[in-house]
């Protein structure tokens, strides 16, 4: 969501950059030459949109469908929030975040250290915690109770308000022989 907010907003003032552009080229051809237009044919616009009927039906609908554009986009500019971790508050005053990235950089950290695991890649929100690790050495059966343990310990080590559930999957090569 975050991407398509960015997206948006940087089309958005591109074309009002441009709008402003083409405003200034607009009255400097103005001044230079009054009576002409530059580039948009201005009075041209205006005959015609004195001549609209607003309100007729296609005039309407027109501007629903643009009242309906822009509350799709709030919809989601509003849904493009940061999806941080909020940790316990040391204070009242004080506020606690972190970033899911760090959450699931700490625990991968943890489990790569353990004994026996190859690699391992992490996943994490504030609701979960996922944990894909794979070992050359150990089987499934060792390696899943290791990993469950040692990804537990870390998120329950961490002073989070709620602790989010924890899943591991494993893989080994020793089993696919």
């Amino acid at each position: 969501m975050r991407l398509i907010v960015r997206l948006l907003s940087t089309l958005l003032g591109l074309a009002l950059a441009g709008a402003g552009g083409l405003l200034a080229v607009e009255f400097a051809w103005a001044a230079w030459k009054p009576g002409q237009s530059a580039l948009v044919p201005w009075r041209d616009w205006a005959e015609r949109l004195g001549s609209v009927d607003w309100t007729a039906t296609p005039t309407r609908l027109v501007a629903g469908g643009l009242v309906l554009l822009g509350l799709i986009l709030l919809w989601v500019a509003t849904g493009a929030r940061r999806r941080d971790v909020r940790l316990a508050d040391p204070a009242p005053e004080v506020t606690v975040t972190t970033s899911p990235r760090s959450l699931a950089r700490l625990v991968g950290t943890r489990v790569r250290a353990e004994d026996g695991v190859h690699a391992a890649t992490v996943t994490a929100s504030r609701a979960k915690v996922r944990v894909r690790a794979s070992s050359r050495l150990l089987a499934k059966d060792e390696l899943r109770p290791k990993v469950l343990e040692v990804t537990r310990t870390v998120v329950t080590d961490l002073p989070l308000p709620r602790t989010p559930k924890v899943s591991v999957v494993v893989a080994s090569p020793k089993e696919r022989r």
